[in-house]
């Protein structure tokens, strides 16, 4: 579903993408943990494109993601529709919920699929509803951002990542800005995602979701991937010194 070939990221001089290698299977649940500043939301950006990845190459099924491959084997920028046609295969949800504030529930759910895909507002309505009874907030689609807590705010976002369709579903933190009581009922919904076979990359510090979910685990440091494993080898196994010390310092 996703390969990532030697994908580099320059934020000026600093090198926060070194040679990235890595695939995500259909499916599979892929968590991605490491410090802070070791490239991990980087590497989720670049997968839809959100950020401009400098050399490599990244593909959503088999198709490269921003770019065209010239005969010569040079990377030229897609046009913008392109992208943004690409970007309709990979949902994102956010640390910050990225919710519109000045509309509904139910008005934010629709607002893509009306606009960007093309659906009728009566279809996009329909399937809004069903995606909020999933999450738990039927009795909010006509409630506005501000009155929800940040767990139901998360749960909205990913009820709007999911009305696109998406074949991918990347999560960036998607808990680190609930209140520590409400995180639970967001992970919840994820776990929920996986066992329906969603192909799903998720950045976190949430170790016991990793432990439980993931398919595989990837930890990253200083803009590298040091160990690429089964939760079970990743935690009771680590290879690397600096993941050790990572395990160490959690536990």
């Amino acid at each position: 579903m996703i390969r990532i070939e030697k994908v580099n990221k320059y934020f000026g001089s600093l090198h926060v993408l070194k040679g990235i290698n890595l695939h995500v299977h259909k499916g599979e649940v892929l968590v991605i943990v490491g410090p802070s500043g070791s490239g991990k939301s980087t590497l989720l950006r670049c997968i839809n494109f959100l950020e401009k990845y400098d050399s490599g190459k990244i593909y959503i099924n088999n198709e490269i993601v921003g770019y065209i491959e010239t005969k010569d084997g040079k990377l030229i920028p897609k046009k913008e529709k392109e992208i943004a046609r690409m970007r309709t295969q990979t949902g994102m949800v956010f640390q910050s919920f990225n919710l519109f504030l000045h509309l509904s529930v139910l008005k934010n759910i629709v607002e893509a699929p009306v606009q960007v895909l093309g659906i009728s507002m009566e279809e996009a309505e329909k399937k809004a509803h069903i995606l909020l009874d999933r999450m738990g907030l039927t009795d909010k689609a006509n409630q506005y951002p501000s009155q929800l807590s940040g767990g139901q705010q998360q749960r909205v976002a990913i009820a709007r990542a999911l009305a696109m369709n998406p074949d991918v579903m990347l999560f960036d933190e998607a808990t680190s800005a609930i209140d520590p009581e409400l995180v639970g009922e967001v992970l919840d919904v994820m776990k929920r995602l996986a066992t329906d076979g969603m192909t799903m990359v998720v950045v976190t510090h949430e170790m016991g979701f990793a432990k439980e979910v993931a398919d595989r685990i990837v930890f990253m440091d200083d803009g590298l991937i040091l160990e690429d494993a089964s939760p079970k080898d990743f935690f009771a196994n680590p290879k690397s010194r600096r993941l050790k010390d990572f395990i160490h310092k959690i536990f």
